[in-house]
């Protein structure tokens, strides 16, 4: 069956279709710009091998990405043109910009890269969705993009869960075609948490609401020896328990659906790690006369008009020692509100508990970066995914219609 069969790879690729051609490379550079300058380079920097490997290959790379949500319209601000000056700072080669991603420019920009000497640089194509047939996988879009390049690699983990003309529909019209090396990586580590995580496997999950991951969830209850949840996702099975949550954030429509999740791993002999304490208070607004009342519950119950904000001290050192004894660790979610410091303390500990383990880390979702970053620990994780999405529903044992695309044997 397709699902069993592995992805191709760039070292599937004959030396015909990339030497002295254009190779169309879906990239993820959805990164946050302000004042024309790139905040956040780590999709970029992680898109490098790639770009790197068909250069020296003496291919001519052409690189599609999306940017924010401009809706099938052209947004200047969404605009991808500071990210090929960061991108040629990055890759110490020239990265010319095209300000359309398809027809007669796109096709003219293609030609001038292709008449240079062969692995001496780069394009960068304008964000793929200011065209609607972009999401829509539109067939006459599809149609455009191909005349670019015959080759075409998909790099772009981060939208891989989208069926969307240049993950699904350019690689079926593509005559070659491959993973790129950051995609192949993204889907050899995560797939190997649910395949054969060495023992004992951690899931830490954090977050607002359940449903949001209710599947991920559900997955790794099957694959995982301990479940770690935090934020408001143990709100709802700290309810489901019989504890009184008071202002918290709770799903009361999966209350239900929480007591499975706990039953099941009692079942199944998992270890189940709610928050023995809480840091809780009765406003989150600043527009106050006076700070609101913060304060440590060493048992989950809240005072009327309370809600949990962050785990305390008990449950941060129950996860730390979880994390030391564990071969295996994968953390997605903040584990309070990690926008609102002081609120931010929980998932920062767990942050810091994660650099010194020194079983296997990895790491998905931006705030849970963001609390890697802030803890100084990225440079000690195994693996920092770029797709927060992609790698929930990966987890969630999902079929992933870019990966799919890419199946040695899938429909070309």
């Amino acid at each position: 069956m397709a699902e069993t069969q592995p992805i191709l790879t760039l070292d599937d690729l004959p030396a015909e279709a990339v030497e002295g051609r254009a190779v169309f490379v879906r990239v993820d550079f959805n990164v946050p710009i302000k004042d024309q300058k790139v905040l956040d380079a780590t999709r970029i920097v992680g898109a490098l091998p790639t770009i790197r490997t068909l250069l020296e290959r003496g291919a001519f790379p052409v690189l599609g990405s999306h940017r924010g949500r401009p809706k099938g319209h052209f947004d200047p601000a969404l605009s991808l043109l500071p990210v090929a000056k960061e991108l040629e700072h990055r890759l110490g080669a020239p990265v010319a910009f095209c300000r359309n991603a398809i027809g007669e420019q796109a096709l003219g920009a293609v030609r001038a890269l292709t008449n240079k000497q062969r692995g001496s640089g780069v394009l960068l194509l304008e964000n793929l969705r200011f065209h609607a047939g972009e999401k829509a996988n539109d067939p006459e879009f599809v149609a455009e993009l191909s005349k670019l390049a015959d080759c075409y690699v998909n790099d772009a983990f981060g939208t891989a869960h989208r069926a969307h003309a240049s993950t699904v529909g350019l690689a079926a019209a593509s005559k070659h075609k491959a993973a790129g090396a950051l995609l192949e990586r993204e889907v050899g580590i995560l797939g190997g948490l649910l395949a054969s995580p060495k023992r004992p496997f951690l899931a830490i999950l954090g977050g607002a609401k359940i449903s949001g991951k209710l599947e991920t969830m559900q997955s790794l209850v099957e694959t995982a020896d301990r479940l770690a949840v935090g934020g408001g996702m143990a709100n709802t099975l700290l309810a489901a328990s019989g504890h009184a949550m008071a202002a918290s954030l709770v799903e009361v429509d999966l209350l239900d659906t929480a007591r499975n999740i706990i039953n099941r791993c009692k079942e199944r002999s998992v270890e189940l790690i709610l928050p023995a304490d809480l840091v809780v208070t009765e406003s989150l607004s600043e527009e106050q006369a006076s700070p609101p009342t913060v304060r440590t519950l060493s048992q989950a119950s809240l005072a009327s008009g309370e809600m949990a904000v962050d785990i305390g001290p008990l449950s941060q050192q129950a996860i730390a020692q979880a994390i030391a004894s564990s071969a295996t660790v994968f953390w997605n979610g903040p584990l309070g509100v990690f926008e609102v410091p002081p609120f931010d303390a929980g998932s920062v500990a767990i942050a810091e508990a994660l650099s010194a383990c020194e079983g296997f880390t990895a790491v998905g979702g931006g705030e849970t970066v963001a609390a890697v970053n802030a803890a100084g620990g990225a440079s000690s994780i195994n693996h920092i995914s770029t797709g927060g999405g992609a790698s929930l529903e990966l987890l969630a044992a999902k079929p992933l219609p870019g990966v799919e695309a890419l199946r040695k044997g899938a429909a070309s």
